[in-house]
């Protein structure tokens, strides 16, 4: 399938207003994959007013026809994984078959926001007076404007897009300029399943001019931001001129409560699986692992040799099962923390350096001796490194644990139902793991407490997100 590398603004394919571009490096190689229009503020504006001229006509049509647009989007990802994988590959480094279950969940996402759209329900309520009646409404906000991240080119655009659009709210998304090609990809795709011009809209170009003018134009009545909590923080600010609503999603600094009684191969296994998936670049990532003193070692024991075994590549050899990190200045930011650590007295048991060759690598890494005072424990790495504090008491790992001012996800592994409740009822995040590594899913709502975020996406809570909510009173009856 030829694809058009664009943005999209109004139903036209279009090159940057100020004709700047932008080169979109493979993480793998730093070889250029292509090179994509690279606009500013101007061009932002337009697609904001391309979509609030949309509006109108997107909201009146019904649920079932904007669904059956999000279902033919879902056919078509569904029979394209492969090729639609090689490109998120090529730009973000993550190995081909996490690419490729990826684009299968934002498949999954279009279609169950299709028919969640059509339960958009409002509600009548019981008046005290007998002559009045008291009816709740749910209507799309309007414009959202969505700003995503690199690690999750296809995910992150793809469940505020299809969310938002089911609603009847019309979209103008500006994806990371490091991933642009897959959110390309993705408006080339709702196109072909038919959206109407202006509902959908792409911008590729300067962060900072994009939002401000998404801040500023009280059309856009929403922004949907997945990225730092510094960014997060100045859309906070800047959303005061308009009274912006905002959905933010702004990472995290995963707990992993680990207790005596489970079996330690198994966790050791997907301690490892699921903390190096795209190289540790997942904001739900299981980042601190506080392990039971009585077992600390056991579990590093099982942990190093399956860590040392990784094999780093090219996300496109099939044998690849750690790919690069975006870019040089992540992978220099792991490195510097990595090396602090050092000098701190942490023990490096497994990795702890750079691979000195083309491509934006590091090696997989385990740190021993870790305290909770360290720079590597307290902030969020996103990257390919696994820091392993001891603990010896329950309330004492849940204080450790909560010490942080993220909260998205968490996970405990123990057999024992009691300590699981007392843990996962303790624990201060949005979304807790109980003996499982993906406490997330499509009809689940996925978002943090604290500084890890405001409002949430998937389920039914994403689609709420997008919808404001109307009374309407009727008297004299």
């Amino acid at each position: 399938m030829a694809y058009t590398y664009k943005q999209y603004i109004d139903g036209e394919w279009v090159d940057a207003s100020n004709g700047a571009t932008w080169d979109v490096i493979n993480p793998a190689t730093e070889e250029v994959i292509r090179t994509v229009p690279y606009g500013n503020g101007e061009d932002a504006k337009g697609a904001i007013q391309a979509a609030a001229r949309a509006f109108p006509a997107w909201r009146a049509s019904t649920a079932y026809e904007r669904a059956a647009i999000l279902k033919r989007a879902a056919d078509i990802m569904r029979a394209r994984l492969d090729e639609l994988a090689r490109t998120s590959v090529q730009e973000c480094g993550k190995p081909a078959a996490q690419a490729r279950a990826e684009w299968g969940v934002v498949a999954d996402l279009f279609e169950w926001f299709a028919e969640e759209g059509k339960r958009a329900y409002g509600r009548t309520i019981p008046s005290r007076a007998g002559g009045k009646r008291l009816t709740v409404l749910k209507q799309p906000m309007g414009v959202a404007g969505v700003i995503t991240a690199w690690n999750f080119p296809a995910y992150n655009p793809g469940r505020a897009w299809a969310a938002a659009m089911a609603a009847g709210c019309t979209v103008v998304g500006r994806a990371s300029e490091y991933t642009p090609l897959t959110a390309m990809e993705m408006a080339n795709i709702v196109a072909e399943a038919g959206v109407p011009p202006g509902v959908l809209n792409l911008v590729n170009g300067e962060p900072d001019p994009m939002g401000q003018a998404m801040l500023d134009d009280p059309a856009c009545r929403k922004i949907s931001f997945t990225g730092s909590v510094r960014v997060g923080k100045l859309l906070m600010d800047g959303a005061s001129r308009t009274v912006t609503r905002l959905g933010l999603e702004l990472g995290g600094n995963a707990p992993v409560l680990i207790f005596p009684d489970v079996d330690l191969e198994e966790v050791a296994k997907g301690s490892v699986a699921t903390k190096y998936r795209n190289d540790g670049q997942v904001c739900i990532a299981p980042q601190r692992f506080l392990v039971h003193r009585k077992v600390n070692d056991e579990f590093l024991e099982r942990v190093v040799p399956r860590v040392k075994s990784l094999r780093l590549g090219d996300g496109l050899d099939p044998q690849t099962q750690v790919g690069p990190l975006i870019n040089a200045r992540q992978r220099d930011r792991v490195d510097t923390m990595v090396a602090d650590a050092r000098r701190q007295g942490v023990e490096v048991l497994a990795g702890g350096s750079r691979l000195e060759r083309k491509g934006y690598f590091y090696e997989p890494t385990v740190l021993a001796q870790v305290q909770p005072s360290m720079p590597v424990y307290a902030e969020e790495i996103f990257g390919p490194v696994m820091p392993v504090v001891p603990f010896d008491e329950l309330e004492q790992a849940i204080a450790i644990a909560n010490d942080t001012g993220y909260g998205l996800a968490a996970y405990v592994w123990t057999r024992d139902m009691k300590t699981a409740l007392r843990a996962y009822e303790g624990l201060e995040f949005g979304m807790i793991g109980v003996n499982d590594w993906a406490p997330n899913a499509t009809e689940a709502p996925f978002g943090g407490w604290k500084q890890s975020g405001i409002g949430h996406e998937c389920g039914q809570e994403g689609l709420e997100d997008y919808l404001e909510t109307k009374l309407v009173t009727i008297g004299g009856l």
